[in-house]
């Protein structure tokens, strides 16, 4: 294992340049699954999306399924409720097995990344709980966002490095792969230059991104940057749009449209995500209310109809 002298010495060397070659390398094992569409793309459905209809975990695979999705984004809260009602997470697997569904991610907030020595102990075992949860689904990544981190001091990058390499760690023992997720709202981890030296600092083989078109537009970054990141270091991409009101500053999580209802230049992002080497999944991850009033089924169907014509309009 390098010492952290060793990556920061390094880091100065090389620069943000280097996370294209080790994000690249570091994550290569992360999309090896077999695509579902001519680009090699595959769709996933983030439960976020349907979150409002306030539906059972197994019938929200169902809409998934039925809509036409290859995979589905769980929250662990919801697979843990499930579970706990009585729910059988192996007799789920086998039912997402038999209609050709992976579970490609999840969502977890277990606090990895803060200062407190103890709690952050505390936060390696919850992701550690989450992670089994999750694999008893056949699921093999996990959403790595900055929880806990979000407001006060601005972290040293090369400290986070450390302890995002500590929760890879965990991740290799259970055979999950946390995905260091940019959060735009955060004060930490809130930018693409931020995860991107994050994830190579780690110097860890399971080390990879998870990014989010509304999320890069609200921190700040310019969607520029997602051509110096191989793609093979982005297994699931957040896919969503944004409208031109209200602005950055104040624009939040429900103001999410569905891709191509907005403004944001998906095309371009598409290109050069492919370009990139992306052969990941779009998961379609939403919190508009509006959306959450509708039948849940219309709403994954329309999502799905959309992100595809996002990616036909992009790749034509």
């Amino acid at each position: 294992m390098s010492t952290l002298l060793d990556r920061r010495d390094a880091f100065r060397l090389a620069g943000l340049a280097g996370a294209s070659f080790w994000l690249g390398a570091a994550a290569s094992q992360a999309a090896e699954t077999p695509a579902t569409d001519d680009f090699g793309i595959r769709y996933c459905l983030n439960m976020s999306t349907i979150r409002g209809q306030d539906l059972p975990l197994d019938q929200e695979v169902e809409i998934a399924a039925q809509a036409g999705y290859s995979g589905v984004e769980p929250w662990i809260s919801k697979v843990a409720a499930y579970q706990q009602s009585g729910g059988s997470l192996d007799d789920l697997r086998k039912r997402m097995e038999d209609r050709g569904m992976q579970v490609e991610s999840a969502i977890g907030f277990a606090p990895w990344i803060v200062d407190d020595d103890a709690a952050r102990k505390k936060g390696l075992e919850d992701a550690r709980r989450d992670m089994l949860l999750i694999k008893s689904l056949g699921g093999t990544r996990i959403a790595a966002p900055p929880s806990g981190a979000t407001k006060g001091a601005k972290l040293d990058l090369l400290t986070v490095a450390d302890r995002y390499r500590a929760l890879c760690e965990v991740g290799e023992e259970v055979g999950v792969t946390p995905e260091l997720e940019l959060w735009g709202f955060s004060a930490n981890l809130s930018r693409l230059g931020e995860v991107a030296c994050v994830a190579t600092e780690a110097a860890h083989p399971r080390a990879c991104i998870m990014p989010d078109v509304y999320h890069i537009y609200k921190g700040g970054s310019d969607f520029s940057g997602l051509r110096v990141i191989n793609g093979a270091a982005m297994p699931v991409f957040h896919m969503n749009d944004y409208p031109a009101d209200p602005p950055r500053n104040t624009i939040n999580d429900s103001d999410r449209v569905f891709p191509g209802d907005g403004v944001a230049p998906l095309t371009q992002i598409i290109r050069d995500l492919h370009a990139g080497g992306f052969r990941g999944a779009f998961s379609l991850e939403l919190f508009n209310a509006g959306y959450w009033k509708r039948d849940a089924l219309e709403v994954a169907q329309e999502g799905l109809a959309k992100m595809k014509a996002s990616v036909r309009k992009a790749m034509g």
